[in-house]
């Protein structure tokens, strides 16, 4: 008795799971930045066998993508350049005249 109240219980969550909508799948994540890097290293890697491809990959994977210089920045080292020969409190002046001027 026992088994045939479980068949029947199995038949009916059978059915009941084939019954259900399949769900639809999941859309793709967008990369990451590491899956975005690893898709270009291996594109510049063509070519590359063994040892050589090793390497390579280790170091593109690992270089840091190159800082933007800032506005701020430029204009400091034009300043810098600028107050060649001064020193102390004349420098000093110059330097925050030179970096609050207007572009």
């Amino acid at each position: 008795m026992k088994k045939l109240v479980f068949a029947c219980v199995a038949l009916s969550m059978s059915g009941f799971a084939l019954a259900q909508p399949a769900a639809a799948p999941a859309a793709p994540a967008a990369k990451t930045a590491q899956q975005s890097k690893m898709v270009t290293c291996n594109t510049d890697a063509t070519g590359k066998k063994g040892d050589e491809r090793k390497a390579f990959m280790k170091e593109c994977l690992s270089a840091k993508p190159a800082k933007a210089v800032t506005a701020q920045q430029t204009k400091m080292k034009t300043c810098n350049a600028d107050a060649v020969g001064k020193k102390g409190d004349e420098r000093k002046a110059f330097m925050k005249t030179c970096l609050s001027a207007a572009k």
